[in-house]
């Protein structure tokens, strides 16, 4: 395989996993896998949270398909795309728990407007106290912060004091 094609679909597997991600948590965790995720929307004690299964349930394709790519004689291309899916994870890890909910000890402070439109989107998506009427659920792109308080505004939910989710 080329690699040309291949880093293509490395990169259209990434951006699409942003889609995925953001289905997946629209439909799925705040839908029937609320079991798993409520945990990521209550205070955490401890280093962990039930939620912290998503990552490997998720890492399971990515590891399937880089092992099936490059061991196990199957068409190439799954190795990129098994890479593209971890790298998105990496790329989710670090901008999620390590920039967003400082699960690991940091000084960065989000300075351009799309780090802080991320972290305002993310902390909006947790003011919500419910698994209902929540917004913003992709990870790496978000709307506005104006259009997602109108967005809350206007469905009611119950509104956390604080939007600081830690």
């Amino acid at each position: 395989m080329s690699p040309w094609f291949g880093t293509l679909l490395f990169l259209v597997t990434v951006a699409g996993m942003e889609l995925f991600a953001y289905a997946a948590h629209r439909w799925v965790m705040h839908g029937p896998g609320w079991f798993l995720h409520e945990s990521h929307h209550r205070a955490r004690s401890g280093a962990f949270e039930l939620n912290d299964l998503y990552a490997v349930i998720f890492a399971v394709p990515s590891f399937v398909l880089l092992l099936g790519g490059v061991q196990l004689g199957w068409w190439p291309g799954f190795a990129w795309i098994g890479a593209g899916i971890a790298a998105y994870g990496a790329i989710y890890f670090g901008f999620h728990d390590v920039i967003v909910h400082k699960r690991l000890p940091h000084r960065y402070v989000a300075r351009s407007r799309y780090m802080k439109r991320i972290v305002q989107a993310h902390r909006l998506h947790h003011a919500v106290v419910s698994k209902h009427g929540t917004v913003s659920f992709g990870f790496l792109w978000a709307p506005p912060a104006d259009t997602l308080k109108r967005q809350l505004k206007s469905r009611g939910g119950l509104i956390r004091v604080s939007t600081d989710p830690d």
